[in-house]
């Protein structure tokens, strides 16, 4: 019998107390944040004639996510960084998510974006950052940088807290562009991906 049958019943407790650990945290950041800037990020993506998405790492991973449900609205989204990504414009939006507010790469996306006449909505977990300067709508998201492994605002190992937040706010956000739209789930499902 090797180590892992011997602490089994202990690992599956743990597993289940670490995900408990995970929610309490979300519902934690949901009650220290300002929701009033949703209301500016929803009307600038329903106007917007194309939303360009970007991060890195992780954070990558979840806005692509939120990029497939707006194109599954009918949006015309597009994730910066891929091959057919056109150029950005006035009328565009381009959404961000760093957690620092400094990422080199997304900074310079969105000074481009502002340039071109774009608006910039971004996700950051630091107010004071280069990124939440250049945004005409910031999202402050309570939630621990990379680099602060003090644990006050998460036990998660790094930014997993901002990560995870970018995707469920994400949802929270195309839930209530999808009741403003109104189309049904059916019609929806013609835009799921049908090749896989």
């Amino acid at each position: 019998m090797d180590l892992i049958d011997q602490k089994s019943e202990a690992i599956a407790k743990d597993i289940q107390n670490n995900l408990t650990q995970i929610l309490q945290e979300h519902t934690a950041l949901s009650q220290k944040m300002d929701f009033s800037p949703f209301i500016k990020l929803i009307n600038d993506i329903i106007k917007a004639d194309a939303i360009f998405l970007i991060a890195s790492g992780r954070s990558g991973f979840a806005m692509r996510a939120i990029a497939m449900r707006l194109m599954h609205l009918g949006f015309q989204v597009y994730f910066v960084g891929e091959t057919i990504t056109p150029a950005i414009k006035a009328g565009d939006v381009l959404w961000a998510a760093s957690g620092s507010g400094t990422t080199g790469i997304i900074v310079k996306a969105a000074e481009k974006a502002k340039q071109a006449g774009a608006k910039v909505i971004a996700f950051t977990t630091n107010e004071a950052s280069t990124l939440a300067r250049l945004a005409n709508t910031h999202i402050l998201v309570p939630a621990a940088e990379k680099q602060d492994h003090g644990g006050s605002k998460s036990r998660q190992y790094a930014g997993s807290l901002f990560e995870q937040a970018v995707l469920l706010i994400g949802d929270a956000i195309f839930i209530e562009l999808w009741k403003i739209n109104g189309t049904p789930a059916e019609e929806l499902w013609k835009r799921h991906a049908n090749m896989e």
